[in-house]
This record gives structure tokens, C-alpha cells and sequence, in this order.
């Protein structure tokens, strides 16, 4: 799964929330967030937990 990094960025600054408070809500570490916000695929899993951890669907933070 591909995250789309702008889309990512933009919820983030939307919700002022920081790649640390984003890897807390996830249960995924700091350096996860940071490697897909720089264009780095992730599992299924991973995708979910951080779609979950904003409060989007899924296919709203996807490529």
C-alpha cells in the first residue's frame, strides 16, 4: 500500500498533529511515519492503523 505523502502532510497540519503523536496513535514507531511521508510503501496493516489514527478513510490518504 502507498500512502500519498502531500495527502499525509495535509491531514497532519490539518490536525497540527506531529509524526511522533501520529506513530503513538498508530502503534507504529516514529521512523514508520517518517519513511511514508517520504514515499516509502507500507503494509495493509500499517495503512489501516494510520488511516484509523486520523480519523479518514482510508482511501482518502492513499495514492
Amino acid at each position: 500500500m502507498r500512502i500519498n505523502r502531500v495527502k499525509l502532510v495535509a491531514e497532519l497540519t490539518r490536525q497540527d498533529m506531529t509524526q511522533k503523536r501520529l506513530a503513538e496513535l498508530a502503534g507504529v514507531s516514529r521512523a514508520t511515519v517518517n519513511s511514508i511521508k517520504c514515499g516509502k510503501s507500507c503494509t495493509d496493516e500499517i495503512g489501516n492503523r494510520i488511516a484509523a489514527a486520523l480519523g479518514v478513510d482510508v482511501t482518502e490518504i492513499l495514492e
